[in-house]
């Protein structure tokens, strides 16, 4: 379990370094205001809750969620219309899940938010059925803003550990 958490710390630290060198080299970078960048990234990150909607106004057309790892595996990008079809799944497979949000940091045109999934699994989900074990994961998101909306999203999370518990019930 170390040796995967250590790993998954390597991969949120080596994609928070890569995406602050980027924001930091780019003179061009959109100066925003911090509450307003930070209130946008949150709401985002809380449409995971069980109970909560999908509010599609704070995203931008061109919307873009980059994952690592994709939930149904492997890594890659999803557009605003398949990121929304993953978070009905998920609040279908775990109608009672809660969102905790550890912190989040503002820079430039960025907003980075360490969070905290958890409930219990009362439905099918990646292909593991119904299993009514809590399943508890951690994740990074960072985001960009761009004219007020949220243009994309950068995630890396804690897959192993969900589908262990999905799996093993540990």
């Amino acid at each position: 379990m170390t040796r995967q958490l250590t790993g998954l710390a390597a991969r949120i630290l080596t994609l928070t370094l890569l995406l602050t060198i980027a924001a930091g080299g780019n003179a061009m970078a959109q100066q925003i205001d911090s509450s307003v960048a930070k209130n946008l990234s949150r709401q985002a990150v809380e449409m995971w809750a069980a109970g909560s909607t999908i509010n599609r106004s704070i995203f931008a057309d061109s919307y873009q969620n980059h994952q690592a790892p994709l939930a149904t595996g492997g890594t890659g990008s999803v557009d605003l219309a398949t990121w929304a079809d993953i978070v009905e799944a998920n609040h279908k497979a775990f109608p009672d899940l809660k969102v905790e949000i550890y912190g989040q940091i503002a820079e430039g045109d960025r907003v980075s938010t360490h969070w905290r999934f958890f409930g219990t699994q009362k439905e099918p989900y990646l292909g593991v059925p119904a299993s009514d074990r809590p399943v508890n994961w951690t994740g990074v998101q960072i985001d960009r803003i761009a004219d007020g909306k949220i243009a994309e999203s950068w995630v890396v999370w804690d897959f192993f550990t969900q589908r262990q518990e999905l799996e093993l019930g540990k």
